[in-house]
């Protein structure tokens, strides 16, 4: 069965003047256009589509991708205001995604503003629109991680105890501040860590990887890195935490213990000015 808001894989029924009519099950026949087909295309293929309605209201199949399908979080633009629909949100498609203003809570959203939204089925119209009530989107089932899982983050807030943040589009977590120098906003993304799932499924994050692999793993980049330079960076152990994150993506602890560990090995020197490589 195909599923609204979601990519779904359908087989082509017929050709018509207006593009492939595809096989939707309990949704009927729906429309991939002509613009969106493909060499290979043709009655008896199957398709890889997502499902939305158009502006007229018709199920329509896309192979444009959204930045996230129904189920999943996303931080989108606000590119419109309708004085009596709510926002208008670019999700990656040719059809706007509707952020109504029972949605947005005590927000009063404007065009260029940044939204971090759940992206849902409205039960009532079946249309695929955005919620800022993240709290009433989260899925059921315990979060899939173990300890330092590599995840997709998404910070959406702050707490007297750290950056609220949403995890790989589906769960939400947190980054204690004492897991991280850096001062972040709604809004920024990067690649987190699994520290923690509490039996009630909440997820605590870190910025970095723990223990044995995050040393290897950054001792290879700065190598890699001394390499491609061709001679010396302009960083040691007193270099700022924010010009060691914007080049290595890392923390100053977790630099150190790089430095330390390839220094020990004789693979570089560390001088006033920066490192080398050994010769």
């Amino acid at each position: 069965m195909a599923h609204i808001g979601r990519y779904n894989t359908l087989t082509v029924l017929e050709k018509s003047d207006h593009g492939l009519y595809l096989d939707g099950g309990d949704l009927g026949n729906i429309l991939l256009p002509n613009r969106y087909l493909m060499p290979g295309m043709k009655p008896g293929s199957e398709v890889e589509v997502f499902i939305y309605n158009d502006s007229e209201d018709r199920l329509v199949a896309t192979t444009e991708t959204p930045l996230a399908q129904a189920g999943e979080f996303a931080y989108l633009e606000v590119v419109s205001v309708h004085p009596s629909a709510g926002a208008f949100l670019d999700w990656g498609l040719s059809k706007d995604l509707l952020l109504p203003y029972r949605e947005q809570g005590d927000i009063h959203f404007r065009e260029g503003d940044g939204a971090i939204v759940a992206v849902y089925v409205d039960s009532y119209t079946n249309r695929v629109v955005a919620s800022t009530r993240l709290h009433n989107h989260l899925p059921p089932e315990k979060p899939p991680y173990a300890p330092n899982d590599p995840v997709h983050v998404l910070i959406y807030g702050n707490s007297p105890l750290g950056y609220k943040a949403i995890i790989n589009k589906r769960y939400r977590g947190l980054l204690y501040h004492e897991e991280t120098a850096d001062v972040l906003e709604p809004g920024d993304q990067f690649t987190g860590y699994i520290k923690k799932v509490h039996n009630d499924g909440k997820i605590d994050l870190r910025r970095d990887p723990s223990g044995y692999s995050r040393v290897e793993g950054l001792s290879a980049q700065i190598l890699d890195q001394l390499k491609a330079a061709g001679g010396p960076l302009p960083f040691n152990d007193k270099s700022s935490p924010e010009d060691i994150r914007a080049t290595f993506n890392t923390s100053k602890k977790a630099f150190k213990q790089a430095l330390g560990k390839l220094y020990k090995q004789r693979r570089i020197l560390i001088t006033d000015e920066g490192i080398r490589l050994v010769d």
